[in-house]
């Protein structure tokens, strides 16, 4: 096969530079461990401390990094947003407040925009953070905290395109991030709020009251309805089921589409028969407060597809069945 420039593919050799790229970037990220001094935890300190925000800046590869670093920052705690730098010398530096840290992300430490601006932001009277490959640079030196990034080489056969130094850039981020989730002692429930439309935050934020029908559209009947009662109940609610409630509002039966098939099968007198004598006794309750994926598990553990909610007092406030769940996309 011939390229574009007329060389021929050679599959093997994209497969050996594949390899090749590979190691030198893990050695690059293993490497990185015996760089850190007491910078990194003055870094985390200094970011654990702020009552601001993060402000992460960087040109050209390090800003993209930056942006995903300030993300994963936001996502797990700790304030952050991205400025860029030729941005901040046009009015974008008014962002930039006194309390923030700034992370200022070079691999050379010698990016003309950040040295365009770092006079501004000592004066501003921020903690400069400079995560550079250099720490001889003059972003370096003009930090109060310095994070090296540096790399023995690129994976790019030209030592030239910034590959394994953004890798390292990018672990770099990630270990702050982490760090600094640990000692704010966040939680699952912490990240959940904050991506409250992945599926993790579906399973940890939302409630059984925010899914379950209640009011008019919840079937009930009391113990001494008639079967031909509980039916139209059924029915006219569209749910497949109806509860059986006492004269407190204690859920004390369920009947079933399924218990109706059962009930057909034994050529019962199907007219005689009152809500009581169908009825299932101990049906399956969850608390109206409790986690929606909490009633999942109640529906799998005892391989039902639907369960009635009460609350504190065990009175009836609602149902809940699994279509109700795969619309929510709990399960």
């Amino acid at each position: 096969m011939t390229t574009g420039s007329g060389r021929d593919f050679d599959a093997a050799r994209a497969l050996a530079l594949a390899a090749e790229t590979f190691r030198i970037e893990a050695q690059a990220l293993e490497g990185l461990a015996a760089r850190q001094g007491e910078g990194f935890p003055l870094a985390v300190k200094a970011m654990l401390d702020c009552r601001g925000r993060v402000i992460v800046m960087g040109m050209g590869k390090s800003g993209h990094v930056g942006r995903k670093i300030a993300a994963t920052l936001a996502s797990t705690g700790t304030p952050a947003f991205f400025v860029h730098p030729a941005e901040a010398s046009h009015g974008d530096l008014g962002m930039v407040t006194h309390g923030d840290v700034v992370l200022a992300i070079s691999h050379s430490g010698e990016s003309d925009e950040l040295a365009a601006i770092v006079p501004a932001i000592r004066r501003i009277g921020v903690t400069l953070v400079a995560m550079t490959g250099r720490v001889e640079s003059s972003l370096a030196r003009h930090a109060d905290h310095v994070l090296s990034s540096a790399v023995d080489q690129e994976a790019c056969p030209l030592n030239l395109a910034p590959t394994a130094s953004t890798t390292a850039q990018m672990a770099l981020g990630d270990a702050l991030a982490v760090a600094l989730l640990d000692a704010r002692g966040f939680r699952e429930e912490d990240f959940a709020r904050s991506h409250p439309g992945g599926s993790l935050g579906r399973k940890l934020l939302i409630h059984v009251h925010d899914l379950m029908r209640s009011g008019e559209a919840l079937p009930r009947v009391a113990p001494q309805a008639s079967l031909h009662e509980l039916l139209r109940e059924m029915t006219g609610k569209g749910l497949g089921f109806s509860a059986v409630v006492d004269a407190a509002g204690k859920a004390v039966g369920i009947f079933t589409d399924g218990d109706l098939r059962r009930l057909i099968e034994r050529d019962a007198d199907l007219r005689a028969l009152t809500a009581a004598e169908v009825m299932h006794r101990s049906p399956r309750l969850v608390r109206a407060d409790a986690l929606a994926v909490e009633a999942a598990g109640v529906m799998e553990q005892h391989r039902v597809t639907s369960v009635l909610v009460v609350d504190a007092d065990d009175r009836l406030v609602g149902a809940l069945n699994s279509n109700d769940l795969m619309r929510a996309k709990v399960i």
